[in-house]
């Protein structure tokens, strides 16, 4: 009996000691993995080394120190592997008595910019005649910049864009360490730096580092910053609420320990962070030298980067969301758009129709000098009703929406670009219900915040739609419609970005219900919409950066929204035409389920969980417009819409729309929308068939015109 009780205490203190040592390597060791080598100096290059770079690429290594007063270059086979380094007999010969301790390239490479500190310290400008090729560097002269307050600089850093600078103050705000940023006129030019914040560190200071701290660094996206000492070896990590900017929240994430080294300086990262390169500053000749770590998952030293605390990593997730939700209502309001108008022209014959709209912002209004022009054709007689229950009618809709979601607290803007086209037929049975089968191809472009993420997704989607008279005036509508989906994405960290695919599908439906009151040829219709659908986004892995790559949960996205509203139109018969105005209203409420979206890292697996993507939302409908449909062939359309989200969202469309046919053979027809009017003439004789067209807009900056000639046969 008391074996078993020794067994079984044992076992408990192995599990203990086991949590205890998962604990301690998790809060300790953080994600560094292991240390992959030591590259050596020879001791006529580099002493004493305090900073080391690498080309964008890796395949460049580059080390500078306090004695030799040199910048050295050194080849490597394989990219950020420092085993690999081969001394490539290029150097820099700084000028005057440098004890550079620190340098940095511009974005292109093309300049150098190097931490002097030995009399009065400045960062001094060097010119490159070919990108990264540190021998044809060239002293800029007048180029140094002391900042003009005496700072003790230790290192420095830029953003990805140029527009700011990160100095490490050693003896700073009240002789402690710290971080000053500033802001710059231009990219990379420190002509006329601006003092913005300087941060003191966690805990009121940064002097829990030793006074020699020599490093300073970002990770790629500049969601982390990296600070080094060199008398205990420690990597102190913070997490930054907004990317370069330590005017926001700054979060202290522990240290490191780098057993591995005596005096720690400089400290880099691959491009996508799978790898963190440190300078060893050591008196010993023999031992001097960079090593290389791997680490377990992107700029991961202490901890992962938190996906789900990047705002350019929320704002991706949400625009497949979003994107998926906006499609259903892309895909049916065309539908609906189409039922509507055969209600207004219930007793025309020729129910054929083009309407080609562009939609957009009216913060974009302006900047656009063309637009996809609304033509709107009939190819029969409008009195001519011998064929409406014989024939099928064709029509088709085309849109661009341009606009703009602007970032919160937690999530990067968004700019959004929809392109699409619908085909439809539908025909008119003897028992008065429509039926009808529509086709559309469409594609949404989303730019996510400033590093150059993105979205493109193109869909094709096949709906089924009718609509049917309950009574004279009363009418039920749905549609049942499937979408197949194609997501191409990049997410981008700054110096470097992960490639994703992903295939979905989508089931969506809608169903109306339309109750027409008439009296003296004015028509009030209330009517309620309810919209429903269902996306499946497949899993997918990122590829592109092995630090960053994220792994995908599959994902489903619930939509349901009500509508309320009604349509007011009234018809006037004049002499040889009709004249019917109309207006409509709805208000929406997107009651759609919030979804989430499960996804680990491809290299560690630490695992997250963004919750509540896409939160109820309201929004209001309105438009006004008018069909004019004559006796002698001329029919004219205008409408003016207007949707305004909750949010503070709105897209304006208006178009104008008219065709003539003066006989059976020819047609004119004119098209005016926005600031652009397109004329038209077809005419066919026999087989042979002539089209002209032109178009004008004389409000563009540059007037834009185009004529257009186009003769076939048909047989």
């Amino acid at each position: 009996m008391s074996l078993i009780k020794t067994d079984l205490l044992i076992k408990y203190f192995k599990i203990i000691f086991l949590i205890i040592l998962v604990f301690s390597n998790t809060t300790t060791f953080g994600a560094v993995s292991s240390l992959v080598g030591q590259h050596n100096w020879d001791i006529t290059q580099q002493k004493q080394p305090t900073g080391v770079l690498f080309n964008p690429d890796g395949t460049k290594m580059y080390s500078t120190g306090i004695t030799q007063n040199k910048i050295y270059m050194y080849s490597l086979t394989s990219p950020f592997v420092v085993t690999t380094a081969t001394y490539a007999s290029k150097t820099c010969d700084l000028e005057g008595e440098n004890d550079a301790l620190m340098f940095r390239f511009n974005s292109n490479g093309t300049a150098m910019f190097v931490l002097d500190t030995k009399s009065t310290e400045t960062i001094d400008k060097y010119s490159l005649t070919t990108a990264y090729d540190i021998s044809t560097c060239t002293f800029v002269t007048g180029s140094s910049q002391d900042f003009g307050e005496g700072l003790e600089m230790r290192s420095f850093a830029f953003s990805n864009d140029g527009l700011k600078i990160f100095i490490f103050d050693q003896d700073g705000n009240s002789n402690k360490h710290s971080i000053k940023q500033y802001s710059l006129s231009s990219s990379f030019d420190l002509s006329n730096p601006t003092l913005t914040t300087d941060y003191i560190g966690h805990n009121g200071d940064l002097n829990s580092i030793e006074d020699f701290a020599q490093g300073l660094e970002f990770s790629s996206d500049g969601s982390k910053m990296f600070i080094t000492g060199n008398n205990e070896d420690t990597i102190l990590e913070f997490s930054l609420s907004n990317p370069f900017d330590l005017t926001a929240t700054v979060t202290y994430e522990g240290e490191y320990i780098v057993n591995d080294v005596v005096e720690l300086a400089a400290i880099t990262f691959s491009t996508d962070g799978s790898k963190m390169i440190v300078a060893d500053w050591k008196n010993t000749d023999a031992t001097r030298g960079v090593y290389q770590y791997d680490l377990t998952c992107g700029f991961g030293v202490v901890k992962c980067i938190d996906p789900t605390a990047n705002k350019d990593d929320v704002a991706s997730i949400e625009s497949q969301s979003e994107s998926a939700k906006k499609l259903i209502q892309h895909t049916t309001y065309p539908v609906v758009n189409r039922m509507g108008w055969l209600r207004r022209n219930n007793n025309r014959g020729n129910l054929t129709n083009q309407n080609i709209k562009f939609q957009f912002k009216n913060e974009v209004l302006n900047s656009l000098s063309k637009t996809l022009l609304p033509v709107y054709l009939s190819n029969y007689d409008s009195l001519n009703k011998d064929n409406q229950n014989s024939s099928w009618s064709l029509w088709s809709e085309g849109t661009i929406s341009v606009g703009k979601i602007g970032d919160t607290s937690v999530s990067s803007s968004k700019n959004i670009n929809t392109s699409a086209i619908t085909l439809g037929a539908d025909k008119r049975g003897k028992d008065n219900i429509m039926r009808g089968i529509a086709l559309r191809f469409g594609s949404d472009d989303v730019d996510v915040g400033n590093l150059g993420s993105a979205l493109n997704m193109s869909a094709f989607s096949l709906t089924f739609y009718e609509t049917k008279p309950k009574r004279e005036e009363r009418f039920i509508d749905h549609l049942l419609g499937l979408s197949f989906i194609n997501s191409d994405l990049i997410n981008n960290s700054g110096s470097t970005s992960t490639n994703g695919e992903r295939s979905g599908e989508q089931l969506y439906g809608s169903f109306s219900l339309r109750d027409t009151l008439s009296q003296n040829n004015l028509n009030f219709t209330p009517k309620i919409k309810i919209d429903y659908g269902l996306t499946h986004f497949a899993e997918y892995t990122e590829t592109g950066a092995v630090g960053l790559n994220l792994k995908f949960k599959d994902q489903y996205i619930g939509n349901f929204i009500t509508s309320v509203g009604a349509n007011i139109d009234k018809n006037f018969e004049l002499k040889n035409k009709s004249f019917l105005p109309f207006f409509d209203f709805n208000y929406s409420a997107d009651m759609s389920p919030s979804t989430k979206q499960k996804f680990s890292y491809a290299s560690s697996g630490d695992k997250y969980t963004l919750d509540n993507i896409n939160n109820d939302t309201h929004s209001i409908h309105a438009g006004i417009g008018f069909d004019l449909i004559t006796d002698s062939g001329f029919n004219l359309m205008t409408k003016y819409t207007r949707d305004q989200s909750k949010g503070g969202g709105y897209n304006d469309n208006f178009l104008i729309a008219g065709d003539y046919r003066s006989s059976h053979n020819s047609s004119y027809v004119l098209s005016v929308h926005e600031t652009s009017t397109e004329i038209s003439y077809k005419n066919n004789y026999n087989t042979l068939n002539i089209d002209v067209s032109g178009n004008l807009d004389l409000f563009a900056e540059d007037p834009e015109y185009g004529i257009f000639l186009k003769i076939y046969t048909i047989k």
